[in-house]
């Protein structure tokens, strides 16, 4: 589990140019591609822009509509596979096992204790589901080189931080349910602010050096320029770092993640094997971008929300929605977790497209934060077109409104291209 925003581009290369780009990735490790960037050979924001996106070609194009639109339905078979393993469990009456052998413990403890219990027999029942969408899937698009058996251990890993940390949290949601009364889901929502933002400052320490290997930036050009960009954004050189991303993506990926004194810039190893110094450049703008608005405090404060109103629904609809999954758990007792974690991953389905608005509003402002600071309106465009093999670029109107978590990457391209033309910026040589 990420707590962290990303903006990812893909190094694997274009239709035809697959072996190609391996082997540059294999011999450049150490290094930033010498490969260039350049614009198309026109000033019109529109013929630009459109320049860019087909220049990915016929074939990748199709193949992204494809897997763009195949993750999309991956949310619904998610929440069906959930529901079918929550009604599993609750079937099984393994949870009220659990609770009876620790009826003379004390009621937090019993509900950690099977909350916990919840999510390990949970992830297990689902890590299947969770292997063909996270490496069969990826693999099989080009997208990860991941092994199996290191793809089977991460996710073993996650089962159990998730069990861990969601025992945590919902010991507390039960203490709520037992000590504030009808009023329990209004505190949901301080419980749920506090969870998070413990779990933001503590993830880059604790949490994610155990999926990936953080190291310092290694001397040469990517590393000062981003020190001196992290020192305009008032973020200390020691602060940024290099991992091992290639582990489990193809992706080119560079993020700020943590908060206060654990914010922190981490760029993917892929960055120093395929991509220019000024994509580099221009990405991680857009990352500090984020991290200088703090968005990473917007996105707290609307999931806790959306958890408020998770647990209010569940409140007042858990007995109806109990009695059709065979459950004659009461709210109160850690045995009726697996009637509330189908309603709140219900509801927050439903609420998938709040959620991306908020967050597609973010990336415009980090886009143009990347394109203030940086000014490198081509780099900022050639690298996000990159992201374009894995996120169609040209969704209708309403698939982008439901599912995007980004603005389509034509329409961001083309904000590049308006500004570069509104900034008499030179294209790219």
């Amino acid at each position: 589990m990420r707590w962290r925003r990303r903006m990812q581009v893909s190094t694997s290369g274009r239709s035809g140019s697959g072996d190609r780009c391996h082997q540059r990735q294999q011999t450049g490790h150490n290094r930033v591609s010498s490969q260039r960037w350049s614009s198309p050979l026109t000033t019109d924001p529109q013929a630009a822009t459109v320049a860019y996106i087909d220049s990915i070609g016929a074939e990748a194009l199709a193949k992204s509509a494809a897997y763009t639109i195949g993750s999309h339905w991956l949310l619904l078979w998610g929440l069906l596979i959930g529901i079918a393993v929550a009604w599993l469990i609750i079937r099984s009456r393994l949870l009220d096992r659990v609770d009876t052998r620790l009826v003379r413990r004390g009621q937090n403890t019993r509900a950690f204790v099977v909350s916990a219990f919840y999510f390990a027999v949970a992830g297990i029942l689902s890590l299947p589901w969770a292997m063909y969408r996270g490496w069969l899937r990826e693999t099989s698009y080009g997208r990860s080189s991941q092994p199996f058996g290191d793809a089977l251990l991460q996710n073993l890993l996650g089962i159990a931080i998730t069990a861990l940390l969601g025992g945590l949290f919902f010991m507390g949601v039960y203490a709520l349910i037992r000590r504030a009364g009808k009023r329990w889901w209004v505190w949901s929502g301080a419980l749920a602010i506090g969870g998070i933002s413990t779990v933001l400052l503590v993830s880059p320490v604790v949490i994610e050096p155990l999926f990936n290997d953080y190291k310092p930036v290694p001397a040469g050009p990517v590393r000062d320029a981003l020190i001196g960009m992290a020192e305009e954004a008032g973020i200390p050189a020691d602060r940024i770092f290099i991992y091992d991303g290639s582990r489990q993506s193809n992706n080119f990926t560079a993020n700020v993640s943590g908060v206060g004194p654990y914010a922190r810039i981490a760029i993917s190893d892929i960055a120093l094997k395929g991509a220019s110094l000024e994509e580099v450049r221009a990405v991680t703008a857009h990352e500090i971008g984020h991290y200088t608005l703090r968005h990473v405090w917007r996105s707290v404060l609307l999931l806790s929300l959306i958890a408020m109103v998770a647990f209010f629904v569940a409140d007042r609809s858990y007995s109806w929605v109990a009695a059709r999954m065979g459950s004659r758990a009461p709210l109160a007792s850690p045995t009726s977790l697996p009637v509330v974690m189908v309603m709140v991953s219900f509801l927050f389905l439903l609420a998938l497209p709040v959620l991306n608005g908020f967050t597609r509003i973010g990336e415009v402002q980090a886009d143009r934060y990347s394109l203030e600071t940086a000014r490198l309106p081509d780099a900022l465009a050639s690298a996000l077109v990159k992201t374009a093999e894995y996120r169609y670029p040209r969704p209708s109107a309403m698939q982008e409104f439901l599912f995007y978590s980004h603005p389509s990457v034509e329409r961001r391209v083309r904000m590049a291209m308006d500004w570069k033309a509104a900034n008499s910026v030179e294209p790219a040589k």
